[in-house]
């Protein structure tokens, strides 16, 4: 897939190779998209089928909102910051656990969507013979329809990148949009310092 990006100065530049739209691949908000439920995000994509696509927004702590005090069970669990976090504007009550496999296998209630992340059924009491490396929690999530997502690909309001176990559970989310497009090896790294309020430069 390829797509097209505009510079600084609404210029086109060259079009670059993305990744697939599949589970575990990222979506990273670019400039144009300014919704504010998605402006400067990282979305993990965990399920993408004809019907359409689900994911959950990585960089969007809830701060007052810990783990521990709304799920005791899976507080251990909890990779720092140990918070909920906004997964997307859909079903906004509805709690979504997702975790990357410990050592010794994936656990009961376990819906692998990649060889190293699934999603956890945060209703049921965490695996003791086979805990999860790292946990996070996400209150409500990002959805598709068919597709509406390679719609919005077209239209440049996302970068397509390939993601990682530890972008799910990174220590410094909020600065997780930055540095997903810094470790690109195309145009799409020279957006990492693009000015918020680019109107005002």
């Amino acid at each position: 897939m390829t797509g097209v990006g505009h510079g600084a100065d609404g210029r086109v530049c060259e079009d670059w190779i993305v990744a697939e739209l599949a589970p575990g691949s990222l979506l990273v908000a670019t400039p144009l998209l300014q919704d504010p439920n998605f402006a400067r995000t990282v979305v993990l994509l965990c399920s993408v089928d004809p019907a359409g696509a689900m994911g959950v927004v990585l960089n969007r702590p809830v701060v007052e909102a810990s783990v521990a005090q709304h799920l005791p069970a899976w507080g251990a669990q909890a990779r720092e910051p140990a918070v909920m976090f906004r997964g997307g504007p859909v079903e906004p009550a509805a709690g979504i656990g997702v975790g990357v496999v410990g050592p010794d296998g994936p656990p009961l209630n376990w819906t692998a969507f990649t060889d190293a992340l699934g999603l956890v059924d945060l209703s049921a009491e965490p695996d003791p013979a086979r805990p999860l490396q790292s946990l996070r929690v996400f209150i409500g999530y990002a959805g598709w329809t068919a597709d509406q997502l390679e719609g919005e690909v077209d239209e440049d309001a996302w970068f397509v990148v390939d993601g990682l176990p530890a972008d799910v559970v990174d220590g410094e989310p909020t600065t997780l949009w930055r540095r997903v497009l810094q470790r690109q090896r195309d145009e799409k790294a020279m957006y990492a310092f693009y000015p918020e309020r680019a109107m005002l430069n």
